[in-house]
């Protein structure tokens, strides 16, 4: 079941808002990263490039590919909250950011010259081909066809050599000034906002008897309740453990372990009980995994058994599992 705010899908709602932000990100980019011409010292040459054309080529590209491909993206997004919807919010919301962080330094910047080919190569295909109305499998590609669609592709590769090899750069200044300064004040944010919501869980679960919404994906629409007044509480807990942490409150550590075995046992007795109480219950064995990978990495992680380079590895390889599972789910999906 799709999640939904005011009738409004919210992954629809999430492909929306990456169509207006993606180009303002991308010319945000271009003109305050600083990146410079490796091939010429002429300062217009370098803002008409750098600053206008490659901005826009990038742009236009990921914008038509959104759009193209709007619908498998939002039922990307659904099908990809079934199969982790075992793994703890705090953990989602922790590891998500992590993994939209590492898409945006090394992911994102390698497949956009790939979308701008392919966009461009697009253009012409749609340009030369509109006219025909029926296709089939023995159907020619006519010479003009593949020689427009070449063309068109040579701005975004002219583009893509140009900037390549400045994304590098901007990649080491993203890693080592931000992500690595500000780690320990997301995990910090992490860990309150886990807390609160265990928290929260355990008492929707002990008030319905069912099935705590922040574990399981499933509830028949009779089960739907608000509970606002233990909204209200999170976010009045998230700010009181915030504030212990940031602090350095030394009982912070024992509301954290508190927190981190309520989530286990909400989660076991939500799958049980979700097992027994509703046939459409539905448990997703690749959101097991990473419920096991994302758990034992926040436990060597609390307990601080790993060096901080291994910790900082570890969340490499979290975000990079999280990242296939999108991508394969956007690959296999009907």
């Amino acid at each position: 079941m799709s999640k939904e705010i005011k009738g409004i899908l919210l992954s629809r709602l999430i492909v929306l808002f990456s169509i207006i932000l993606v180009p303002i990100a991308i010319f945000l980019i271009y003109n305050f990263a600083g990146f410079d011409l490796w091939f010429s010292n002429d300062q217009k040459l370098e803002i008409l490039i750098m600053n206008i054309i490659c901005p826009i080529v990038f742009s236009v590209s990921w914008v038509f590919f959104l759009i193209l491909f709007a619908e498998r993206f939002s039922n990307t997004l659904d099908d990809f909250d079934k199969k982790i919807s075992v793994v703890p919010s705090r953990l989602k919301f922790f590891y998500g950011i992590n993994a939209v962080y590492i898409l945006f330094i090394f992911i994102f910047p390698l497949i956009t010259p790939v979308v701008a080919i392919l966009s461009f190569a697009s253009f012409a295909w749609r340009l030369t081909t509109f006219k025909k109305k029926r296709w089939e499998d023995d159907t020619k590609i006519a010479v003009t066809t593949w020689v427009m669609m070449g063309l068109f592709a040579l701005l975004p590769i002219f583009c893509s050599v140009v900037v390549l090899p400045k994304y590098f750069i901007l990649a080491d200044f993203l890693w080592n000034d931000i992500w690595l300064e500000y780690l320990d004040l997301l995990f910090s944010v992490s860990y309150s906002l886990f807390t609160a919501l265990a928290i929260g869980s355990l008492i929707i679960l002990v008030y319905n008897s069912g099935i705590s919404e922040y574990e399981q994906i499933f509830a028949e629409p009779t089960e739907k309740r608000s509970y606002w007044n233990v909204r209200i509480l999170e976010l009045f807990l998230f700010g009181f453990f915030l504030i212990l942490d940031l602090y350095q409150f030394g009982v912070i550590e024992f509301f954290y372990i508190l927190g981190f075995i309520i989530i286990i046992i909400t989660s076991v007795v939500n799958f049980f009980r979700g097992k027994s109480k509703y046939r459409g219950f539905k448990s997703h064995f690749v959101g097991y995994i990473i419920a096991v990978v994302f758990i034992g990495s926040n436990v060597l992680f609390s307990t601080g058994v790993i060096s901080e380079f291994l910790k900082v590895w570890s969340l490499v390889i979290s975000a990079v599992l999280y990242i296939f599972v999108l991508f394969y789910t956007f690959l296999r999906l009907d």
